[in-house]
């Protein structure tokens, strides 16, 4: 018989399931730091295109495209696949564009000029362009927006 004060205590089982609740707090966390964070991961370089319609050029997937972009003080930028560039010259530029289009001849260039750059400007580019050996020039516009 036992006695009251001398009951034997059976041996515990170990608990062997897995406590998730870390992991979904460190996965939230991290959630919220990638939703914050990724606006700011776009690249590029501010330039208010000029509002027009026109149809959508139809690009291949299979073919890269090498953007350069001309802002509001007549900087050029040169934006190849999602790598932009540094403000650079017009002289480097077409340096830069010739490397590029001797290796992917089948590259496709096109150019987004500022709504607000002289007119001067963006020819002097696409004249740089075609010597470079770029055979066509897309111009890159927005949509007109809808007026109420």
């Amino acid at each position: 018989m036992k006695s009251m004060g001398m009951m034997s205590r059976e041996p515990r089982k170990s608990m062997s399931e897995i406590n998730v609740v870390p992991y979904i707090d460190v996965m939230l966390v991290l959630l919220v730091i990638f939703m914050v964070t990724a606006p700011m991961l776009t690249q590029g370089v501010k330039v208010d295109l000029p509002e027009t319609t026109s149809d959508p050029i139809t690009q291949d997937k299979d073919v890269e495209t090498i953007t350069v972009s001309v802002d509001s003080n007549g900087a050029y930028f040169l934006e190849v696949g999602d790598d932009s560039s540094e403000p650079m010259s017009l002289e480097n530029v077409r340096a830069q564009v010739s490397k590029i289009l001797s290796q992917r001849a089948n590259a496709e260039v096109m150019v987004r000029g500022d709504e607000f750059v002289d007119y001067g400007v963006v020819v002097r580019l696409m004249a740089e362009l075609q010597a470079a050996g770029a055979s066509g020039i897309g111009l890159i516009t927005d949509a007109p927006q809808e007026q109420p």
